[in-house]
């Protein structure tokens, strides 16, 4: 047997070996598995997906009760309920404003949403007095949840101190940020009874307090609103 003939033979043998160790590299170091995305739907996340719930709209300062003030100028004030409280209740049957010259106060029922027999009292963003009520939402309160940021208003307050009452409320990212948290929160309360609360487009329904609890949905619309 010449050299160039016995070379050949070792560099087969050493191809060999190489062929058989490379099943046993598999064996010990298994190849990782190449994760799929999600689609990006499914990485959305669900804070980010409610954010879509309830409407926020620039200009507008919010009372954690979901009431909303908007400066006319003058230190007077129009009051309403957000998208979250008119969803919340749903179409009011009738509402219960306060008479002209009254004086509201922050963090105080204002008013009431009478709704099934029942009223949801909503309480007021600012103290002040009441200079008019809102006659055409009266005569139609379905006009709140129409159009609970335009002709939905409710009542126009004189307030003494406007900027110092602004302060104490929410507004800009701030707002959106609180709304997000309030949208986790209804959320939770929504996981037993998911499918009925939402409706196709994939937001709450209106009047999902009566949803998620026929019997107790009273004393749930007043926790979240903070009122008696």
């Amino acid at each position: 047997m010449d050299f160039m003939s016995t070379k050949g033979i070792e560099y087969l043998l050493c191809i060999g070996y190489l062929l058989l160790l490379i099943p046993f590299w598999m064996a010990v170091f298994p190849p990782k598995k190449r994760q799929r995305r999600a689609p990006v739907a499914a990485r959305i996340s669900p804070v980010a997906a409610m954010r879509s719930w309830f409407q926020v709209p620039e200009g507008f300062a919010f009372h954690p009760g979901h009431t909303w003030v908007v400066p006319e100028g003058g230190g007077v004030f129009r009051v309403g309920v957000d998208d979250f409280a008119q969803r919340l209740v749903g179409v009011p049957e009738h509402l219960m404003l306060p008479n002209v010259g009254s004086v509201v106060e922050p963090g105080e029922t204002a008013f009431r949403l009478g709704i099934d027999g029942k009223t949801v009292g909503v309480v007021s963003p600012v103290r002040g007095e009441v200079l008019e009520t809102n006659s055409v939402a009266k005569q139609r309160p379905a006009t709140v949840c129409d159009d609970p940021y335009g002709d939905g208003w409710l009542m126009r307050v004189k307030v003494p101190r406007a900027k110092a009452a602004l302060k104490g409320l929410l507004s800009g990212e701030g707002a959106r940020a609180w709304m997000d948290g309030a949208a986790a929160r209804l959320d939770q309360l929504m996981e037993p009874g998911l499918g009925p609360v939402l409706q196709d487009g994939g937001v709450p329904v209106s009047g999902f307090a009566r949803e998620l609890d026929p019997v107790r949905w009273h004393e749930i619309a007043q926790e979240l609103l903070l009122s008696d």
